[in-house]
């Protein structure tokens, strides 16, 4: 439980500098899919694909979202 507690305070400042103030994060482990929403129901009616993996969904021309597939694949860049 510690060390779980050190990774989490560890991405505090990072967290701190996020663009926006109030946002949610959800992780589909089954599927590796990671869920940011910045708008709780983010109701997008557009998305576009930023690179591969990464979608922004769109409200009109607000960014409500971004949804990172095969998010697990971040983890292991970060590590090297």
């Amino acid at each position: 439980m510690a060390e779980e507690v050190k990774r989490i305070i560890s991405a505090v400042p990072m967290l701190l500098d996020f663009p926006v103030k109030k946002f949610h994060v959800d992780y589909d482990k089954e599927a590796d899919v990671l869920y940011i929403s910045f708008e709780r129901p983010q109701k997008a009616t557009d998305t576009e694909v930023a690179e591969e993996g990464v979608l922004l969904r769109f409200r009109d021309d607000k960014l409500v979202g971004i949804t990172i597939l095969n998010a697990s694949r971040l983890k292991v860049k970060a590590q090297i």
